[in-house]
C-alpha cells in the first residue's frame, strides 16, 4: 500500500513539474490573474458598476442566508423536545404572514433598484462618439468602424497564439489563447458603440475589464457600449459555444491616447489606399469603372460635364470622341502629358489606378460602351507609358 502511494504522488508530482514547466507564470496585461478570484479590475463605469453590484447582492444574499439558518439553528437548539419545551399549539400569525410578505418584497425592490439603473445604462448608446461593427465568424472576429474617427477601417482579428504552444511543443506564454494579430483599437475617454452580428452562428463580444457581454446573432444587429477611462489593453473571448474553435476566437481591445488613435487612424487610411489602388494587380472592368466614375465626378465633370457633353466651343466631348474610342495609348498621352494649345492640363498628379479607371469609365458609359477599341485599361498600361 505505501509502495503504490509513493508511485501515485511521484506520478503527482511529475504532472505538477512538467506542468509548471509548460506555462510561464504571470498575470495577463487586461486578462485574468494568477489565482485570480475576484471579478476583472473595472476600467469603465458600467464595469465598476456591476463590480459593486456583484458585492451588493452577494452580501444581502449572505445576510438572508445568515438570518434565516441562524434563526433556524437557534430555534432548533433552544426549543428542542429534551429541554421539555411544548410546540405552539397557534395556527396562523398575521404578524409572521405580513412580515414574510413585506420584507422580502423590499429587499428585492433594494436589489432591483441598482440593477435596474446599470442595466438601463448598459443599454443607452445614444450619442455615441465613435461606432464600430464586430462580425463573429467562425472562428475570428471582423471589425468595421462605420462612424466617427476612422470610418471605413475594416480588418480581420485572428488569434495569434503560436500552434506550436497549442500543441504542447513550446512553453506558454501569459496571454496563452487570449492574442491576437490585430486588436480592435479605440481612444480613451471615448463613448464607442459597439454593433454586434454574426455570418454564421450564435457568437458574443464580452470583455469583463470594460463591462460588456453582448451576443451576436446571425442576420441580426444588436449593440452595445462603453467608455475606457484609461489605456493598455484589455482582453476577453467568445462567451457563446460556436463550434470546435470556440475557445480559439479572443477579444483585444487596445485603448490608446487620443493623439495616438489619430495617428493609427492615418496610418490604417494608408494602408488601406495603398491596398486599394495596388497598381500590379489585374483590375476587373466593373471594379475600373466604379473607381473611374467617381475620379470623373472629382476630376473632369466641371469640364467635360455628367452626360459627357463637354461645353461646346470651350471643352469638347467625351461621348463619341475618337480619342476615346480610338487606342489605349492616345487618352493615355492626353492624360499625362495634357494637350498643349488647350485647356486640357496634365493629370499625371493621379495615380496610375486613377487613371486607369477614369479612362475605363469614360470608354464605358454613355453612348461609348462597346463602340471603340481597348474598353479595359490596366493601371500597368499607365505605368509603362509614364
Amino acid at each position: 500500500m505505501k509502495k503504490w502511494l509513493g508511485v501515485c504522488l511521484g506520478v503527482v508530482g511529475a504532472l505538477a513539474c512538467s506542468t509548471g514547466r509548460a506555462w510561464e507564470r504571470g498575470d495577463s496585461p487586461g486578462g485574468p490573474a494568477v489565482n485570480q478570484l475576484n471579478m476583472h479590475e473595472p476600467v469603465t463605469q458600467i464595469a465598476a458598476q456591476i463590480h459593486w453590484l456583484h458585492w451588493l447582492m452577494l452580501g444581502i444574499c449572505l445576510f438572508i442566508f445568515v438570518a434565516v439558518f441562524g434563526v433556524m439553528f437557534y430555534s432548533i437548539w433552544a426549543h428542542r423536545k429534551s429541554r421539555g419545551v411544548k410546540p405552539a399549539t397557534f395556527h396562523e400569525s398575521l404578524g409572521v404572514e405580513v412580515a414574510w410578505t413585506v420584507v422580502p418584497f423590499l429587499i428585492v425592490i433594494a436589489m432591483a433598484l441598482p440593477a435596474t439603473s446599470t442595466v438601463v445604462a448598459m443599454k443607452d448608446t445614444s450619442s455615441a462618439e465613435l461606432t464600430v461593427k464586430a462580425t463573429g465568424y467562425q472562428w475570428k472576429w471582423g471589425y468595421e468602424y462605420l462612424e466617427g474617427e476612422g470610418a471605413g477601417i475594416a480588418f480581420l482579428s485572428n488569434l495569434s497564439t503560436p500552434r506550436a504552444q497549442i500543441d504542447g511543443h513550446e512553453t506558454k506564454n501569459v496571454n496563452y489563447l487570449i492574442e491576437v494579430d490585430q486588436p480592435l483599437v479605440v481612444p480613451v475617454d471615448t463613448k464607442v458603440r459597439v454593433v454586434t452580428t454574426a455570418a454564421d452562428v450564435i457568437h458574443s463580444w464580452m470583455v469583463p475589464a470594460l463591462g460588456v457581454k453582448q451576443d451576436a446573432f446571425p442576420g441580426i444587429l444588436r449593440d452595445t457600449w462603453f467608455r475606457a477611462e484609461r489605456t493598455g489593453e484589455f482582453r476577453g473571448q467568445c462567451a457563446e459555444l460556436c463550434g470546435k474553435d470556440h475557445a480559439y476566437m479572443p477579444i483585444v481591445v487596445k485603448v490608446v491616447e487620443k493623439d495616438e488613435y489619430v495617428a493609427w487612424v492615418e496610418e490604417q487610411q494608408k494602408l488601406l489606399a495603398a491596398a486599394a489602388d495596388d497598381p500590379t494587380r489585374e483590375w476587373t472592368g466593373e471594379e475600373l469603372i466604379a473607381r473611374g466614375e467617381k475620379v470623373y465626378a472629382s476630376n473632369c465633370v466641371a469640364c467635360h460635364q455628367a452626360t459627357g457633353q463637354g461645353v461646346p466651343g470651350s471643352f469638347p466631348a467625351l461621348d463619341g470622341d475618337k480619342v476615346v474610342l480610338g487606342p489605349k495609348a492616345g487618352q493615355i498621352d492626353v492624360l499625362l502629358h495634357g494637350k498643349p494649345g488647350t485647356a486640357m492640363a496634365s493629370f499625371a498628379q493621379l495615380s496610375d489606378v486613377e487613371i486607369a479607371a477614369v479612362i475605363t469609365y469614360s470608354r464605358n458609359a454613355w453612348g461609348n460602351q462597346g463602340n471603340g477599341e481597348d474598353p479595359v485599361v490596366q493601371p500597368a498600361d499607365i505605368t509603362s507609358a509614364r
